[in-house]
C-alpha cells in the first residue's frame, strides 16, 4: 500500500528510476521518448506500473550500454536490451526505432524515432499523444489477448482526455479504425454502475 501511495505520489522507485534515467540519457546525448504505463501517467490515466518504458534508437541503444552498464545499470541477462536500476531495483525496458509494435511482425506501423515524436511534460521527453495512441492500437490489434490491456488504455485516454473523433485525424491511417471503433463503442456503452 505504501509503494502504491508514493506511486501515485510520484516518489516511488519507478518515478525515481524515470527521472535518473533520463538525466542519464540527456548528459549522453541520447534522443528518448518515454512511453508506456509513465506516459500514460504523464497524459492523466494514473496507473500502477512496475517498470520505465523508453522508445531510444539502435544507436541510442549501443550508446546507453556502452555508457551504463556497470555504472549503476546492469542487464538482467548478457545480452539482454534491457537494464536494471541497481540503486532502485527497477526494470527499464527499450523499444527499439524500426522495430514493431504488437506481434512484432512488418505493418504500416512502426516505432518511430523519439527526437521526432517525443514531446516536453515537466521538463521531461514523452511520446506525443497521437503517437503513443497509434502504438498503444497497433500494439492491441496485434499483439493478441495479452496485448488487449493497449486498447483498454486507449479507451481511458478517450475518456480523460475527453478525446473526440476528429483525434483520429492525426492518427495513422492503419489505427484510425479501431480508434473510431472504440470511440464510437464508449459513446453507445449504456451507462451502469461500475464494478470497480
Amino acid at each position: 500500500m505504501d509503494e502504491g501511495d508514493r506511486h501515485f505520489g510520484r516518489d516511488n522507485a519507478v518515478f525515481q528510476t524515470l527521472r535518473k534515467i533520463a538525466r542519464q540519457l540527456e548528459k549522453l546525448g541520447i534522443p528518448y521518448a518515454i512511453v508506456g504505463g509513465m506516459a500514460l501517467d504523464a497524459y492523466g490515466y494514473r496507473r500502477l506500473t512496475v517498470d520505465v518504458n523508453l522508445l531510444i534508437t539502435r544507436e541510442g541503444l549501443k550508446l546507453v550500454h556502452e555508457g551504463l552498464v556497470g555504472l549503476g545499470y546492469l542487464p538482467p541477462f548478457g545480452g539482454s536490451k534491457q537494464l536494471r536500476d541497481t540503486e532502485h531495483g527497477v526494470r527499464i525496458e527499450f523499444l527499439i526505432t524500426g522495430d514493431y509494435p504488437g506481434d512484432g511482425r512488418p505493418k504500416p506501423l512502426a516505432f518511430p524515432d523519439p527526437a521526432e515524436a517525443a514531446t516536453k511534460i515537466d521538463g521531461l521527453d514523452y511520446l506525443a499523444l497521437p503517437r503513443l495512441v497509434e502504438l498503444k492500437l497497433a500494439s492491441g490489434m496485434t499483439g493478441g489477448v495479452a496485448r488487449m490491456k493497449d486498447l483498454s488504455d486507449v479507451v481511458s485516454l478517450i475518456q480523460i482526455r475527453s478525446l473526440d473523433s476528429a483525434f483520429a485525424d492525426g492518427l495513422d491511417a492503419y489505427v484510425r479504425p479501431k480508434y473510431l471503433e472504440l470511440w464510437h463503442g464508449l459513446q453507445n456503452s449504456p451507462k451502469g454502475p461500475d464494478l470497480d
